[in-house]
């Protein structure tokens, strides 16, 4: 669906010259602004009744796809080529290539054995398919969960307006939007009311833009397609009013599409756990490039051939290089959307997954996530607080007939009204003449209709405040009578009395005999009669107050923002348990300097009266003050704030803008999924941190191993093709990581990223599997190799010699899994390895199962390929032996490592 597709763009200079260029798509809205409409729809071949469904259909089967497609999703040969191309598989074709030369090329012709080239060549297809497979569902999953997010847009089709997916609309189409609508597509404007705009998407600029379908006078000096009143395009979204257009470009063909994929080639933001994996690849790369120099020197001067080093140094280097962290990331991320989407959740963002569980503060909006999002119309008064009929059929004309952007107040109105009064009889004494859309700044809205008789009615509906502001005058047993101060104070007590009982409450005024359509707006809202109240309730969800006190004892803090008053998010609060002693106004707020704001946003849980641009300043101050923030918003008033916070959360039930701003997706306006998401996120989180330190700890005690034994061993340690196995097998079980279990105390607190300990930690751990590494070297040089050769190295022959060699690889290769595979055992969690803490089956198959076939294969008809020599069975009881020593010396250390600072405990959570 086109809508879900799109994706804010990071606007540069680069952006800036791309968007002085002309796509296509505007040179048709050159042609066709100002224009008239029977033009446009000519040009289009459109009409007003728009487009048949087989007209439609014709055109999809051409091509004509509202999707942004291209660079957002690559195809399944591009993911193959990435999982084939990669350094790892790079290194072993060279020396596939060199031991098929000679092996069997330069090999006599009774001697060829191809067996190390088809061994090499398995590997790379090994670790293709892994790669592919993870890359391949971490796409399938992303498409799949988005397509469970429905975007529809009003559709003129057969001469009837309905709902339909966005990525149906095809060119021809006559599309209506109102406020909180994304455009779907870019259109030529037939029609319009108070139309504005937000073309930041676009362009960057965050005041809306006014659009008309009627634009007077000729084109400016210096105009561009942006500035087109009659025109708007997909990816813009509506701020306020309403209008229809006929569409003239789709999907790639529209100004956003072709922007969208000139840009997404080399710009794409990274958050905070992107740079963080960058820092540990980083870390690991730069030990490489300080060591494998080293090894090879020092194999090259003691051993004597360069040719041997230099392929155990590239051998080296592609066993110390963290090749496998790409693929654990996405099989994390991928595993945890898909739980996540069996919780109700959906993931549009895969990097959003850790971001959610870094979050320790909840920012959300109070109507639908604390309260039940069904408002119902409890009173309607008269200005002597008597139940009134005529209140509620005011009300009623202004919420039915309004086109901007409709809410659960109107439809409380409506429900109300259907069930008190005779709306066929209203509908035929009443049409619509014209309205004034409702916006965020006056807070109010109107509606003028006419009765049979010729009589005009402005009818305005909003905020107590701004209703006060315009009416001059109030109405009581159908005599108006100025609106004193007095009447003003009066009316502001009765209002804070309703509120205190948790009602949220509106004015209703009018006027007689308005200007006449066409001429009418908002400063027609004056001089206004005051005719009653209408008090709503939007009780607690049942079990929100438990769910608050459960995301609190995680770690988060609750922090309410609203548009409301004070007097009525107070009551709600208080309901569901959260602290209602400081709160903030939206005046407040706008009068703050950030400094002050960033200084009182810890203080404070409750905001009220904000207006979008207040919403966006709380959350920016709360990120600049150190928090990680999670915004959960449904409504247009929403969206800005969305794209300020860290993770923005919305439900599928929110307007098209708040969808497209959110990076999670709840199918459902309950703050139990949410609790659900935050404790998978942070579950993805500690699983993805579990490879990441086992791989510093590993990967620095095999730097150190094979430093020592460069140094003091006659011969290189083990062959380039030995280690390639070795360092595959480990890689193909660590990829078990993402299904294992993480403990409830790891998920009690928010899990931020940072790199903070992780050196101490791989100084601490990696040293620790180094020991045992130099214990090896020094049970197969003294007691192994002499005993199955039958003579120490310095005494041996040429022959003695190559079977020493042999069997040191053997043994080392054996030791050296066993160890690898014990790492993630160790240090996945704090306790004892299989007695304090007990990995998930899956990982106890993958590690132990490798652990066994390397264990097998000296003993196997694939020994001789891999040049192991043969090794006595009592050599086996002696790498159990050292196992056991090492998780012995591991849980010692872990010991020692927490008791010098208690925080460091949170490394093993």
């Amino acid at each position: 669906m086109a809508s879900k597709k799109l994706t804010p763009i990071r606007h540069t200079n680069r952006t800036a010259k791309l968007i002085r260029q002309t796509p296509r798509s505007a040179q048709t809205a050159a042609e066709l602004t100002r224009k008239p409409k029977q033009i446009v729809y000519r040009k289009l071949d459109s009409c007003p009744t728009g487009l048949t469904d087989e007209e439609a259909q014709a055109l999809r089967e051409k091509g004509q796809v509202n999707r942004i497609t291209g660079p957002h999703k690559d195809s399944k040969l591009k993911l193959l080529w990435r999982a084939v191309a990669t350094p790892f598989n790079l290194v072993l074709l060279i020396l596939a290539v060199m031991s098929f030369v000679t092996d069997v090329l330069s090999a006599p012709a009774d001697q060829r054995d191809p067996s190390t080239f088809i061994i090499i060549l398995t590997m790379i297809v090994a670790s293709s398919i892994i790669s592919f497979v993870q890359s391949s569902r971490s796409s399938d999953a992303v498409e799949s969960l988005l397509d469970k997010i429905q975007i529809t847009a009003a559709v003129t089709r057969n001469g009837e307006t309905t709902e339909i997916p966005t990525d149906e609309i095809v060119p021809g189409d006559v599309v209506t939007v109102a406020a909180g609508d994304m455009v779907p597509a870019d259109m030529r404007l037939v029609a319009s009311k108070d139309l504005f705009c937000s073309t930041s998407s676009l362009n960057g600029e965050s005041a809306p833009v006014e659009k008309t379908a009627t634009p007077l006078g000729s084109s400016r000096e210096g105009e561009t397609y942006l500035d087109y009143p009659d025109v708007v395009y997909g990816g813009t979204t509506v701020v306020s009013g309403s209008g229809t257009g006929v569409v003239f470009a789709v999907g790639d063909d529209s100004v956003f599409g072709a922007l969208a994929q000139s840009l997404s080639k080399d710009e794409s933001s990274q958050t905070a756990f992107d740079t963080g994996i960058a820092s540990v690849s980083k870390l690991l790369l730069g030990l490489t490039a300080a060591v494998v120099p080293l090894v090879f020197l020092i194999n090259g001067f003691s051993k004597g051939s360069w040719t041997d080093a230099l392929l155990f140094a590239i051998a080296t280097a592609v066993g110390l290089t963290p090749e496998m962290l790409p693929v654990i990331v996405t099989s994390n991320l991928v595993r945890g959307s898909i739980l996540m989407s069996h919780a109700g959740t959906i993931v549009k963002r895969m990097g959003a997954i850790q971001d959610f569980g870094s979050a320790d503060v909840l920012a959300t909006d109070k109507t639908g996530t604390l309260t039940e999002n069904r408002i119902v119309l409890e009173k309607h008064l008269n200005m002597k607080l008597e139940e009134s009929d005529e209140v509620l059929t005011y009300s009623y004309l202004n919420s039915f007939y309004q086109t901007g952007m409709r809410n659960l107040t109107d439809k409380a109105i409506v429900s109300e009204a259907t069930k008190r009064l005779d709306i066929k009889t209203i509908g035929k004494a009443y049409e619509k003449v014209d309205e004034i859309p409702f916006d965020f700044e006056r807070r109010r809205m109107s509606v003028v209709v006419r009765h049979t008789d010729g009589h005009r009615v402005l009818i305005t509906k909003g905020a107590a405040e701004e209703m006060l502001a315009c009416s001059t005058h109030k109405q009581v047993q159908g005599t108006a009578s100025p609106l004193t101060g007095s009447d003003r104070q009066q009316t502001l007590a009765e209002v804070k009395k309703l509120n205190s009982q948790g009602l949220r409450v509106i004015l209703i005024s009018y006027k007689d005999n308005p200007r006449v359509a066409g001429e009418l707006n908002a400063r027609d809202e004056s001089e206004l009669t005051l005719i009653g109240y209408l008090a709503f309730l939007d009780p607690p969800k049942q079990f929100a107050k438990e769910t608050v006190a459960s995301i609190v004892r995680q770690g988060l803090r609750v922090k309410v923002l609203t548009g409301d008053n004070e007097a009525v998010t107070k009551a709600v609060c208080r309901e569901v348990g959260i602290p209602t002693n400081t709160v903030l106004d939206g005046s407040e707020v706008e009068s703050m300097s950030a400094e002050e704001l960033t200084q009182k946003v810890d203080r404070c849980d409750i905001f009220v009266k904000l207006t979008p641009e207040g919403k966006t300043q709380v959350i920016r101050a709360l990120r600049k003050a150190g928090h990680t923030v999670a915004f959960m918003g449904d409504g247009i008033n929403d969206a800005p704030a969305m794209r300020a916070a860290d993770v923005s959360v919305s439900v599928n039930t929110a307007v098209d803008v708040a969808k497209q701003a959110a990076d999670i997706i709840l199918l459902k306006s309950d703050l139990e999924i949410l609790e659900e998401g935050v404790l998978l996120g942070r579950q993805v989180f500690v699983n993805t941190m579990k490879y990441i330190k086992i791989t510093l700890s590993s990967n620095f005690g095999n730097i150190l191993s094979v430093l020592i034994a460069s140094i003091f061993l006659p011969f290189i340690p083990m062959l380039p093709l030995q280690l390639l196995v070795l360092d595959l097998m480990y890689g193909i079980s660590c990829v078990s990581i993402p299904f294992d279990t993480v403990s409830e105390r790891a998920c009690e607190q928010p899990r931020p990223w940072t790199t903070k300990g992780l050196l101490p930690f791989m100084f601490v751990f990696g040293p620790v599997s180094s020991l045992m590494d130099i214990v090896t070297f020094a049970l197969l040089f003294r007691y192994v190799c002499p005993m199955v050769v039958g003579a120490e190295w310095v005494g041996a022959t040429l022959s003695q010699r190559a079977l020493f060699i042999a069997v040191f690889h053997a043994g080392w290769f054996i030791e050296s899994l066993w160890t690898q595979e014990m790492v993630i055992h160790a240090l996945r969690e704090p306790g004892l390895p299989f007695i304090g803490q007990h990995a998930a089956p899956p990982v106890l198959w993958a590690t132990f199962g490798m652990s066994v076939l390397g264990t097998v294969l000296p003993y196997s008809d694939l020994a001789e390929a891999l040049d192991f020599g043969p090794l006595p069975g009592w050599y086996l009881v002696a790498v159990a032996g050292i196992m056991v020593l090492y998780l012995i010396l591991v849980s010692f250390a872990k010991a020692a490592y927490i008791h010098k600072d208690p925080e460091r405990e949170v490394t093993f959570l």
